[in-house]
């Protein structure tokens, strides 16, 4: 598969920290390049995530949007995903991704949060947090813990507990399974939770 690849993985004031660590850990292991972009009023790289956990982005957004990442991942915890609603840059970086054929994904509040008031995915089906399944369209919702929407190539997951199924779909789509099912086996995994192997949305 294609070497060097790279991901952008936003952060906001209030983001899910297990969410956004755990999938930065995860690429890292799969040999994927992270960067990790800052989306705040001020351009801050320190973000107090939702539980209080500070973390240091790499580069406030505006100085890396428009670098050749294979994939966007936002992570959801309320505040942030909100902070992500609310920031221009934001919104029209996920859309450009999205035209431009690259991988979006969201985790938690963000799908209902974040892409669904912007319009972004007209068509693509979704899950989300199921404590605000109400902010997704009951046509869109699919209730699983991964969603994998090749159409549009929309990855979703439901929130921190199932950062780890997102992460290695993820790894699957970028890099291919074999790397996928050799960061799975560093693991030690609980049996029977999501299979990041199965393809269908």
């Amino acid at each position: 598969m294609t070497a060097n690849v790279s991901v952008l993985v936003c952060l906001a004031p209030g983001s899910e920290e297990t969410e956004a660590v755990t999938t930065i850990d995860l690429l890292v292991r799969g040999g994927i390049s992270v960067t990790t972009a800052s989306v705040t009023d001020e351009g801050s790289k320190e973000i107090v995530c939702s539980r209080g956990v500070r973390l240091l982005a790499d580069a406030p957004l505006i100085a890396v949007a428009d670098n050749d990442f294979a994939a966007v991942v936002l992570p959801g915890g309320l505040r942030g995903a909100e902070a992500f609603r609310d920031s221009p840059l934001l919104i029209e970086t996920v859309r450009q991704f999205h035209l431009s054929g690259r991988i979006v994904a969201a985790i938690c509040a963000a799908p209902g949060t974040v892409l669904i008031p912007h319009n972004l995915f007209p068509v693509g089906n979704m899950t989300g947090s199921p404590g605000r399944k109400a902010t997704i369209p009951e046509e869109k919702w699919v209730d699983k813990r991964v969603v994998w929407d090749p159409r549009v190539n929309l990855l979703t997951s439901q929130g921190p507990g199932t950062t780890i199924d997102f992460a290695l779909k993820l790894i699957d789509l970028l890099v291919g399974k074999d790397k996928a099912q050799e960061v799975a086996g560093q693991l030690v995994l609980a049996a029977g939770i999501y299979d990041y192997r199965d393809s269908e949305a």
